[in-house]
This record gives structure tokens, C-alpha cells and sequence, in this order.
């Protein structure tokens, strides 16, 4: 190979690797509804009256830390929400069940225990409280 097409094919891969990073960098943290009628509430021993953020992490992940703070601080100033934590290493069977493939995930559970919308990645406080503010109270 000429040094030409060396220097086009790198030139090639770091555009293609930023194009996936914005990507992903989008996708992150991004509030998808949920579909279809799930329940979580078997792994929430209390349920809060207009929500519960049930947060999936695992004890060697940063940005889970930084993610249970955004939603332990949610919880803690609106008292018809609750924050629940669950540490995936201790219970890989929900990964499963949830079809997790990162952490921090969350599941924003109505009153009820439905999923109502899932974040993937670290969970912005702003969007957290807009889908928190068009779920109804118990």
C-alpha cells in the first residue's frame, strides 16, 4: 500500500469511529417509552405514589454512582417518587429478563409497577422529570 491509501484508510476509520461515537454519545441517557405491559413491581418492595426509578448498576460502574445521585436527589424532594437500586452482579437473572446490555439502566414504574419508559446510560435530571411529570398519581 502507497502511503496515500494508508493516510485514506486511517483518514476513513477516524471518521467512521467519530460518526459511531456521536451515535452512541446520542443514544445515551435517552428516554425510549415502553411497550407493552411489563411489571416490575415484584422487585420493588414499596412503590412510590407516582413512580418508582428502578436504577440497574453494577458496584465497578461510574456512571452508575453519578446516576443514583440524579435520582436518589428526584426522590428525595418529591415524595410521591421512589428510587430503587439494584446491583446486577448480585442478580444476574434480571439482566436477563430485562434484556439490560448496560449499566446504569432505568425503568420509570408508574404507581402500579408498570414500565412506563426505560434510560439507557447515565439518566438526565431534566428528562427524568418530564416523564415523570406526564405519568399520572395513584
Amino acid at each position: 500500500m502507497s502511503p496515500v491509501q494508508i493516510a485514506l484508510t486511517l483518514a476513513g476509520l477516524v471518521a467512521v469511529a467519530t460518526v459511531l461515537g456521536l451515535i452512541w454519545r446520542a443514544q445515551n441517557g435517552r428516554v425510549r417509552r415502553a411497550t407493552g405491559a411489563h411489571s416490575a413491581a415484584d422487585l420493588v418492595d414499596e412503590l412510590g405514589e407516582r413512580a418508582t426509578l428502578l436504577q440497574f448498576s453494577t458496584e465497578f460502574c461510574a456512571p452508575c454512582r453519578a446516576t443514583s445521585v440524579v435520582l436518589g436527589g428526584i426522590a428525595t424532594e418529591r415524595a410521591d417518587v421512589a428510587h430503587v437500586d439494584i446491583d446486577l452482579t448480585e442478580r444476574p437473572e434480571i439482566a436477563a429478563r430485562f434484556n439490560i446490555l448496560q449499566t446504569p439502566t432505568t425503568l420509570v414504574l408508574d404507581s402500579t409497577g408498570a414500565i412506563r419508559a426505560r434510560i439507557g446510560g447515565a439518566a438526565r435530571r431534566d428528562s427524568v422529570l418530564a416523564q415523570l411529570s406526564e405519568l399520572q398519581p395513584a
